[in-house]
């Protein structure tokens, strides 16, 4: 049934139908509470719909690692390198910039890595248990992360990235060029070495899967409203109203979970958060003409290149603009020598372009849990690179939240009171 503005008839009101919203919603409808979602777009329509799918317990190595600011003058002056800053908005982009390289030391990072192995927890099994009985299970396959080398380049296990991973839990192995074949064939012979990060999975149509999720939570009872909100407008209860084109909608517990425009949305409440809006750009051709079977890094080119359903898809550039700055293209089509360098018998010749917003804080971690001086208003946006893997470990914390119940977990890391 459809409920009116201005009647408040549910325990929580998730903004934003992402895949974090919609895991919000699952966790939060399994422990018996009442759900709305409100976007101003269907389900998975925004950032969860163009990444590269990869949902592994084991994606904890931070963008802010200790020695990336070398590598940043040469990303910047390459134009189709992996990093791309539009002069114009660098006075903005400074300071965040500045935050993200105090964060890459040795230190840091590590406890930003147990924050995330924190989020990433049990991800893979969350998503099949809310998969389970839809008819959709095969969304997700059974996956590797391999991370493959050319040139001088060889992986070691003793590399940062890969002693991240083993210090949690993950089983990481370096096999050679013939091994590599004999796993991936269609891969070019170049590639000589890889690093393997074993049990984990890939999403082979991530925005499927959040529209999958998304019915399923309708299925269960949660009720989906495509409505646009302008402004939060905090009440004499302590509780906030949306401000719609349809009128003020009240809400009695309300979940931000809409990536940047969550902090657009605080901003007139005084609430200024460093969230950049990091653009990604893929490339999806339709008809590819090679298959991989897993998840594929170029480890030098920073690319991930994965079988989709709806063909092979390449991804892993950034591009550092303002929120409003209009979509660059040549960001993804210099994405497609690229695939093709990786694999020779690539058809380039038929492809989809698309551009998301990543929403971004300088330590790669989101912010989850309540915000400060605003009663029942929680935050679950921010989740950068990592969204897909994050979302069913944040929609668990959200739902222990809203359920009024004290969590074990050690949320300082996520706290809007970090910053």
């Amino acid at each position: 049934m459809k409920r009116e503005p201005g009647k408040e008839t549910t325990d929580v009101t998730i903004l934003g139908a992402g895949i974090v919203g919609v895991c919000c919603a699952l966790s939060a409808l399994e422990r018996g509470l009442t759900v709305t979602i409100i976007d101003r777009k269907d389900p998975g329509e925004e950032t969860s719909y163009g990444n590269a799918g990869v949902i592994s317990p084991w994606s904890v190595v931070p963008q802010c690692t200790p020695g990336v600011w070398k590598s940043v003058p040469r990303w910047l002056l390459d134009p189709k390198g992996p990093v791309k800053v539009r002069w114009r908005d660098l006075p903005s982009i400074l300071p965040w910039a500045w935050a993200f390289l105090r964060n890459a030391t040795p230190e840091k990072v590590e406890r930003i890595s147990d924050a995330m192995s924190l989020l990433m927890l049990e991800n893979v099994e969350i998503y099949r248990r809310y998969l389970s009985g839809t008819g959709h299970e095969n969304l997700l396959a059974e996956s590797m992360h391999v991370s493959v080398y050319r040139g001088d380049a060889k992986p070691a296990l003793d590399d940062l990235p890969y002693r991240l991973r083993s210090a949690r839990g993950a089983k990481v192995e370096i096999i050679g060029g013939k091994e590599l074949r004999d796993l991936e064939p269609d891969l070019a012979p170049r590639y000589h070495t890889a690093a393997l990060v074993k049990d984990q999975a890939r999403a082979r149509d991530p925005g499927k899967l959040c529209k999958v999720l998304a019915e399923q939570a309708q299925a269960q009872g949660a009720e989906f409203r495509r409505i646009e909100v302008t402004a939060l407008r905090p009440q004499e209860d302590g509780t906030q109203s949306l401000e719609t084109k349809e009128g003020l909608l009240p809400t009695n517990k309300l979940v931000l979970a809409g990536g940047i425009w969550s902090a657009e949305l605080l901003r007139p409440l005084g609430i200024r958060l460093p969230l950049m809006a990091e653009r990604g750009y893929h490339l999806e051709f339709t008809e590819p003409g090679v298959i991989l079977n897993n998840s594929i890094q170029d480890a030098g080119a920073k690319i991930i290149v994965s079988s989709m359903n709806g063909g092979i898809r390449v991804a892993g550039t950034a591009e550092f603009a303002n929120i409003d700055a209009p979509p660059n293209y040549a960001r993804a089509e210099a994405l497609a020598p690229l695939a093709k360098r990786l694999l020779p018998g690539l058809n380039t010749g038929l492809k989809r372009q698309w551009m998301g917003i990543r929403p971004s804080f300088p330590d790669n971690l989101p912010v989850i849990g309540p915000v400060p001086g605003f009663h029942n208003l929680v935050a679950a946006f921010g989740h950068s690179h990592y969204g897909l893997g994050m979302a069913p470990g944040t929609g668990r914390i959200v739902a222990e939240l809203l359920d009024g119940k004290q969590t074990n977990r050690d949320l300082s890391m996520v706290s809007t009171s970090r910053f």
